[in-house]
């Protein structure tokens, strides 16, 4: 008999119990789906930061100084010690090796004195030259005359360096030319500075490239000047590359060991968050296993741990990491992204929820008839449960069973996300107990009627009030804990809290502006008006769940359109701000382009910019201001750039005109400085001298504040490549490029070109333009590349999936509940509309009083939809920290799309004419008895 009445309920709640069932399946699908989906762009986002990173320096390295005295005479065997070196990353474990890779090793010597010969230059009285064995530079430089360092010297031969042809021609120097070398002495190990003689054996020009590797090595190109640190004079300083040998054939000169360096590259291909995480270990005891695998006892000269490497003595071994703080960083954005993408994960639950009730509502409905007799048979309400229960949960477990297997069938391999099966069995259990709990409250014994009635209503409304004044309570806490203290597990649920609240809100205020609406509508003529907005009153206290739907998943899309549009719009000024115009480029040292290189093409402007490290004096109160960051610009030049910009408007405005005289022969040049500058000198100026740079006279450089830097302008995108060199913190002062003839130079600094076409000028060109005027070391940036790497970023992309498949499923969700909700409606209506026939209304006014029926919970969902859509992300302006998704200087202006809300709304009052036009067309096609028995 029980089997029999589980088969005659499941064929009667077939409808019903399917949607429920492909309700389980998208909910147990994404669960298994999802996670993994996620997981492969958070690997995506993490390669590409590491892939970056490696492209400016390595991201693992480990170097050591091997000790050439341990034998009579000095040895070194450098092509041995670099070969053993590659098998030091096994030490890492097989897992981490795997991850962890050779790149290249190499060395590199301190700066030697020059003795001979003598540079041409008059000014340079002091000349240095550091070498350098850099194994992958053939494929990014030609040798103009002469041939590469060889690494296999010929025997009885010096050893050979190559030049770049701007170090030859300052050292004077060509193929064939000998250069003495006077290097450091070891004092525990020698009385005298040794020297050593090489010879030149060619001349090489960089080329430019598109993986920027000249700028990790400026010095090899471009020798720099600098003040010397003792007495009057400029030193130069250049770099010269030798082969493998050479530092075999200095050892045995005499000359110490060079600092030796392998270099390891991350190789992580699939799970790459996981894999990273998994290497942090051993990489924070890398450096301490190697020492202690490697190194017994001391060194008899230095008294320095002795290590060995291979069969060559070393001193210690030094580990350098910045994978560990990368992904420390990227941690915190994972984190950022992951809040964001839960507002609208459990915004999706929610609307799924309410789907699920409206479902369960409507199929109990459907067996309202049937349960009340059979409670009047005598069955008891958990036996009614019970018989629910057994319909309905083998349709779910066997859905939660299907929409698993399908998701983990989608899901993609190989990704740092996993599968969450607590999720999709809550979810499922969610669904199933939804269930029985509302037909548990529909089949319970219903209180007796009585002299209490009054007492239960009032009690009732004392229950409501109660909830209302909590859940508003709940969501205000949420906002404020989420503004203080940050998203996490727990608060990513205060935008559904901030939703329900308003809806409460909405719901407390829908059935008096109907009253309103309807007293002012029974003045009016016509009995149509009274008749549906009479309906719409009466019908308003059993709305909530629709409109709670309605509003919640307005609300998600709006505020997803919002962030999308949000980010989309600070890319584009993230671009700006890395490439301060169509395109820049920037090289470490202050680098004079040569005559006639900044013209750029046809139809590209340039404007040039000069960065400096001073210490500045005060002038009123003598107070020094260490390490300020001084940029030099030509204002004309980004006038003519960027004619729109605020910065280049009061830059003009305000250091226009000639230096003026000061005292002592001194310059006075006007400046605009930082905030917290002008707080260390209100009314004053600043001096700086050549004794911040180790000297003893006067500069002669004034440098007049005529101006504060405002925030806008401080963030203005033509500062942007520059303020990537300076360190966060530091005072900042922007004066003329009249200065530079002032300022003492510098072994440090950075020289900024920025480039902008006439709109027709592509990127090759631009590129052509910035390696023509500051040569192959230069970084070359456009803005296109730029712009289109922050939109391919992999937590970018994740958060705008999330968002676009949260709010289409979200939507489909309420489009199947706001339909099942008016089906459980359709019978009410259709009784009013049945008499109103009776009585001689036509058709058209019938279609009409079933579109004010439904009018206002349309009105009512799109505005409160709409404006949860645009007030909560406001309401979590704190925690809508969108700056790492744009990549600028400041947080993204808030941007709503007011598309896609003119279009949801559009779809709502779609769906409210479409169910009225339904409803009267089946209306019509009622006959007579149909009419009747209706009423």
């Amino acid at each position: 008999m029980t089997l029999r009445l589980i088969r005659s309920e499941t064929r009667g709640d077939l409808p019903l119990l399917a949607c429920l069932a492909v309700l389980v399946v998208v909910l147990a699908g994404l669960c298994a789906w999802a996670p993994a989906l996620a997981g492969r762009q958070e690997d995506r986002a993490l390669r590409q930061r590491i892939a970056a990173a490696q492209a400016q320096a390595p991201v693992v390295s480990v170097s050591t100084v091997p000790e050439v005295f341990t034998s009579d005479p000095p040895a070194v065997h450098m092509a041995t010690l670099l070969g053993d070196g590659r098998a030091l990353a096994g030490r890492l474990g097989a897992s981490a090796a795997r991850d962890l890779t050779f790149a290249r090793g190499g060395y590199d010597y301190n700066q030697a004195v020059l003795a001979a010969p003598l540079v041409p230059d008059p000014g340079v009285n002091h000349t240095e030259l550091a070498l350098s064995h850099v194994p992958d530079t053939a494929a990014h430089l030609r040798y103009v005359s002469g041939r590469a360092p060889a690494d296999r010297t010929p025997p009885g031969t010096l050893p050979q360096v190559g030049l770049s042809q701007a170090t030859a021609q300052a050292l004077g120097v060509g193929v064939g030319s000998r250069l003495d070398l006077e290097f450091a002495k070891l004092a525990t190990a020698q009385l005298a500075d040794p020297r050593a003689a090489l010879v030149v054996s060619g001349v090489f020009r960089a080329t430019s490239g598109a993986d920027d590797f000249w700028s990790g090595h400026t010095t090899l190109t471009q020798p720099s000047r600098y003040p010397a640190q003792k007495g009057a004079g400029t030193v130069l300083a250049t770099r010269g590359l030798v082969g493998t040998d050479a530092a075999d054939l200095l050892a045995a000169a005499g000359v110490p060991g060079p600092l030796v360096t392998w270099q390891l590259r991350a190789d992580l291909r699939q799970a790459a968050l996981d894999r990273a995480r998994a290497l942090v270990g051993p990489l924070s005891r890398f450096g301490a296993d190697l020492n202690a695998a490697l190194c017994r006892g001391s060194d008899p000269y230095t008294d320095d741990v002795a290590c060995q490497v291979g069969g060559q003595p070393t001193g210690s071994l030094l580990v350098t990491d910045t994978l560990t703080p990368l992904l420390d960083t990227f941690t915190a954005q994972d984190h950022q992204a992951r809040a964001l993408a839960a507002f609208a994960v459990d915004s999706l639950a929610a609307v799924a929820l309410a789907t699920t009730a409206v479902a369960v509502r409507l199929l109990l409905r459907r067996r309202e008839a049937h349960l009340r007799l059979q409670r009047a048979r005598g069955a008891s309400p958990a036996r009614l449960v019970l018989l629910r229960s057994a319909v309905a949960w083998p349709v779910v477990l066997l859905a939660a069973l299907l929409g698993w297997a399908a998701g983990r069938q989608l899901a993609p391999t190989g990704t740092s996300g996993s599968p969450r099966p607590v999720a999709a069995a809550v979810a499922a259990a969610t669904v199933a107990l939804t269930l029985s709990l509302m037909t548990w409250l529909a089949v319970r014994e219903p209180p007796r009627p009585g002299r209490l009635r009054r007492s239960r209503r009032r009690l009732a409304g004392g229950r409501r009030l109660v909830v209302e004044l909590t859940v508003l309570l709940m969501a205000a806490a949420g906002v404020v804990a989420l503004r203080f203290q940050g998203p996490d597990g727990i608060l990513g649920a205060v935008p559904v809290l901030v939703a329900l609240a308003a809806v409460l809100v909405l719901l407390r205020i829908y059935p008096l502006v109907l009253r309103l609406l309807l007293a002012r509508t029974r003045r009016s003529r016509g009995a149509v008006g009274v008749v549906g907005m009479a309906r719409a009153t009466q019908d308003a206290p059993a709305t909530g769940l629709a409109l709670f739907v309605l509003v919640l998943t307005l609300g998600t899309a709006v505020f997803g359109g919002l962030v999308q549009r949000t980010v989309g719009g600070g890319v584009a000024a993230g671009a700006a701000w890395s490439t301060g115009a169509d395109a820049s480029a920037t090289v470490a040292g202050i680098t004079a382009p040569a005559p006639g290189a900044l013209t750029g093409g046809a139809g590209i402007r340039t404007a040039l910019q000069h960065l400096h490290t001073l210490d500045l004096v005060g002038q009123d109160d003598g107070t020094e201001v260490p390490a300020v960051a001084v940029i030099t610009v030509e204002t004309g030049e980004l006038a003519r750039l960027a004619p729109t910009s605020p910065l280049a408007a009061t830059l003009r405005a305000t250091l226009a005109g000639p230096g003026a005289a000061g005292p002592g022969g001194s310059v006075q040049l006007p400046s605009l400085v930082s905030p917290d500058l002008r707080a260390d000198e209100r009314t004053g100026g600043f001096t700086t001298t050549a004794a911040s740079h180790g000297g003893d006279r006067q500069a002669g450089l004034v440098l007049k504040p005529v101006g504060t830097l405002t925030t806008a302008e401080m963030r203005d995108p033509l500062l942007g490549p520059v303020s990537a060199r300076i360190p966060a913190g530091t005072p900042l002062l922007i004066t003329t490029a009249a200065a530079e003839r002032l300022i003492p130079q510098q072994s440090a600094g950075s020289t900024v070109l920025l480039l902008r076409g006439d709109g027709s000028t592509g990127d090759a060109a631009l590129r052509s333009a910035a390696a023509r005027a500051l040569g192959p070391p230069a970084r070359i940036r456009t803005r296109s590349e730029e712009l289109a790497t922050l939109r391919d970023d992999g937590l970018t992309r994740g958060l705008r999936t999330v968002y676009a498949t949260s709010s289409a499923l979200a939507a489909l969700a309420g489009l199947l509940a706001v339909a099942m909700e008016l089906i459980l409606t359709f019978d009410e209506r259709s009784r009013t509309t049945a008499l109103l026939r009776t009585l001689g209304l036509g058709g058209r006014q019938a279609g009409a009083v079933h579109f004010l029926q439904l009018l206002p919970l349309a009105v009512a969902s799109a505005v409160g939809g709409t404006l949860l859509g645009l007030l909560e992300p406001r309401l979590l302006a704190r925690t809508l920290d969108l700056r790492q998704f744009t990549g600028g200087p400041a947080q993204p202006t808030l941007r709503t799309d007011y598309t896609l809300t003119l279009a949801l709304v559009g779809g709502v009052a779609l769906v409210v004419f479409a169910a009225a036009v339904t409803e009267t067309a089946l209306a019509r096609r009622r006959r007579l008895g149909a009419v009747l028995r209706l009423m």
